[in-house]
């Protein structure tokens, strides 16, 4: 027990690594369904 690793960042960089995902996750489901979202709103708008 002479030497103890320092994890101060690690929970940082672990939490950093999930938004990360999270965003492409969430870029790629707006490249994919977002041409039908503005779709969906367009015949709202026209129908009002």
């Amino acid at each position: 027990m002479l030497y103890l690793p320092r994890e101060d960042g690690q929970g940082l960089v672990e939490y950093a690594l999930i938004l990360v995902l999270v965003a492409i996750v969430v870029m790629a489901l707006v490249g994919i369904i977002g041409g039908g979202i503005g779709n969906i709103f367009s015949n709202i708008v026209n129908t009002l």
